[in-house]
């Protein structure tokens, strides 16, 4: 049975129903598709209470750690009395108080394994805001197997890019052949606290695009940006 909207969801979401090329059908498919976040650190922020004020129907959230006041500088849907706290617990309550009308769903545990294939398979889209090398082409491969579309996100200081990854179109492998042992692992510098923000949003506006069917998904391409210098450049991978 399709969504119908309340009253309330009317005003909340006019400004989507007023969009050309949006409008009613577009929010009611998000209102009735289901997303899963891998992070709820510096990108899993900004996708998470997007996602949420957008309308999404159901969000899970996946993170094993806790907050740390050291991620309080970019990772903004955790707040200071939530040192200490699940982040996905923390993260799960910001996005319900948002939006009451989208379903939640904290995970407080690292995705790996035999369960990643069974969680997958119950969300239309995943998306990549974890802050590892290994848990990234863990995302890539189970994505892979179980047929799911994903948006791809990585940062370093002052650099992010990301990508949409659809079946059949170029994939993480792509990019690194030789898998997570092949990319160097610097000591831990950054990020600057705004880019997770900037890449983060991009990731979520690729996942209500992909979700409604509007616009030109970031496949087969790599979006990449500097903040220091403000340049942003896509780089066709086919």
């Amino acid at each position: 049975m399709s969504h119908e909207f309340t009253p309330e969801e009317l005003t909340r979401y006019a400004r989507h129903l007023s969009l050309p090329g949006f409008g009613e059908e577009a929010q009611r498919r998000l209102a009735e598709s289901s997303v899963l976040i891998i992070g709820a650190g510096g990108l899993g922020s900004p996708i998470a209470l997007y996602l949420a004020a957008a309308g999404v129907g159901t969000i899970g959230i996946a993170d094993g750690d806790n907050v740390d006041l050291s991620n309080l500088q970019r990772q903004i849907i955790h707040f200071t009395a939530d040192v200490g706290r699940p982040k996905a617990i923390s993260a799960a309550e910001k996005m319900a108080a948002l939006n009451p009308s989208v379903r939640v769903i904290p995970l407080t545990r690292f995705i790996s394994g035999d369960e990643t294939d069974a969680l997958f398979r119950d969300y239309d889209f995943i998306i990549d805001a974890t802050d590892s090398l290994d848990g990234k082409f863990m995302v890539d491969a189970a994505c892979l197997r179980c047929g799911k579309p994903y948006s791809h996100g990585a940062i370093f200081r002052y650099e992010g890019h990301t990508m949409t990854i659809l079946p059949g179109t170029s994939r993480l492998t792509d990019l690194f052949p030789e898998g997570p042992e092949s990319i160097e692992r610097p000591a831990v510098s950054g990020p600057l606290g705004v880019v997770p923000g900037i890449l983060g949003t991009i990731q979520a506006a690729e996942a209500i695009k992909y979700l409604t069917g509007t616009g030109e998904l970031l496949t087969d391409r790599l979006l990449r940006f500097d903040v220091l210098t403000m340049e942003f450049t896509t780089i066709a991978l086919r």
